[in-house]
């Protein structure tokens, strides 16, 4: 029997009150899924949120120098290798050696054989075969002689901006014909030029004869 209006009105809204909580279901999924977008920052791409540490550039043969507040060289450095990581600015060196110029007083050479700079260029590990060599020096109008210096570590800490190079590792300290041997390392002060050590010390002092420097 062939349904009239009323009855196809009626069914459709029985499948309707049927559907109803659907519907609502759907539509309260798809505000919250709106909502959620509208208030989500936009996402970075891909190489903003994960920055590699790789390297930008390497230079051969590379050289840092900084000057003083009187524009001569505070500090020169040296390396066969020089990799800048974009990351954090940081800059590894292959066989660094660090120049020191103290007004006055002799230049003291810091060398190893790998190095790390920081991205603030105030912080140089030296690490493996490190070395802090100042050579001797004659006594000057407004300087005392000084002897020969020579430390030895596994490790060495620069802080650039305090003059300051330290270590927390066994050192060897030769000065003149003298040598020392500290167990928890020590602190080089690169405008007093004098070397503290820390730690057990055990070791030699050798006198100097009479009028010699």
């Amino acid at each position: 029997m062939p349904l009239n209006s009323q009855q196809i009105k009626l069914s459709l809204g029985r499948t309707v009150l049927r559907l109803m909580p659907l519907i609502l279901m759907g539509t309260l999924t798809l505000i919250t899924f709106w909502l959620v977008k509208k208030n989500t920052p936009p996402e970075n791409s891909l190489l903003e949120r994960v920055r590699l540490h790789e390297p930008d550039y390497t230079i051969r043969n590379g050289a840092l120098s900084t000057l003083n507040e009187l524009g001569n060289t505070k500090y020169r450095v040296l390396g066969k290798k020089v990799t800048h990581y974009d990351d954090d600015a940081s800059i590894d060196i292959l066989t660094p050696r660090v120049r020191l110029f103290p007004t006055g007083k002799a230049p003291v050479t810091v060398k190893s054989d790998t190095g790390h700079l920081d991205g603030d260029l105030t912080i140089l590990d030296l690490i493996d075969n490190a070395e802090i060599f100042r050579p001797a020096q004659e006594a000057t109008a407004t300087e005392p002689a000084t002897l020969r210096m020579l430390a030895q570590s596994s490790y060495f800490k620069v802080l650039i901006n305090d003059d300051i190079i330290e270590t927390d590792k066994p050192i060897r300290l030769e000065q003149g014909m003298s040598v020392m041997n500290s167990t928890e390392g020590g602190s080089f002060n690169n405008v007093e030029q004098s070397m503290v050590l820390s730690g057990q010390v055990k070791g030699r002092i050798e006198r100097l004869p009479r009028g010699g420097q």
